[in-house]
């Protein structure tokens, strides 16, 4: 076998599951789908103190945790999955979880999650092979002496199953509505 370069394969990885099975899944998403809470108790995107939207989250996390709405779910990507790894590995100003100005639409979580994501995989292309092998550095915690290619992996992991669940969401949304709207008929 041929000496491999990973960055192209890592970057796959996730490319691949977005343009064919996440990202148009998502198009059309509506504030009802984004609000919907599917059971008593979620956790969401709500207003906060003034205009800004803050995300319900308490630690330590309640056992069983709350479930979590569309937009909890995409708040969650956007900030904790995306936007600070962004912030730690390629320049994006910092961001905190509890003063992040939370999408209030679902056109705006989408448009949100879009610029991310585009940082995160330009950032990922800039690294290069030798960047991938280079520690993730002490914003990753306990991992910070692994390669940043661990931290990849992680985030493509991260993103598809998160997104998947949303895509979950948005099917058991619209076959539970459609039900409602037949029974009232």
């Amino acid at each position: 076998m041929t000496d491999q370069t990973w960055n192209p394969l890592l970057r796959e990885q996730l490319t691949w599951h977005w343009t064919n099975q996440l990202r148009d899944r998502l198009d059309g998403l509506t504030d009802d789908e984004y609000f919907w809470e599917p059971a008593p108790g979620c956790w969401s995107v709500r207003p906060g103190a003034g205009a800004a939207m803050t995300i319900d989250f308490m630690m330590p996390v309640p056992d069983p945790a709350p479930f979590t709405t569309i937009a909890w779910r995409l708040g969650h990507v956007i900030v904790d999955v995306l936007a600070a790894r962004n912030a730690a590995q390629f320049g994006r100003a910092p961001i905190d979880r509890r003063s992040f100005d939370y999408a209030a639409t679902a056109a705006e979580a989408l448009a949100q999650l879009d610029a991310e994501y585009a940082t995160w995989t330009a950032g990922v292309e800039s690294l290069g092979e030798a960047g991938l092998a280079r520690p993730c550095g002490a914003t990753e915690g306990p991992y910070a002496e692994f390669p940043l290619a661990v931290l990849v992996l992680h985030i493509n992991r991260e993103l598809i199953h998160h997104l998947a669940e949303v895509c979950l969401l948005r099917d058991l949304h619209v076959h539970t509505h459609q039900l409602t709207r037949q029974e009232a008929s």
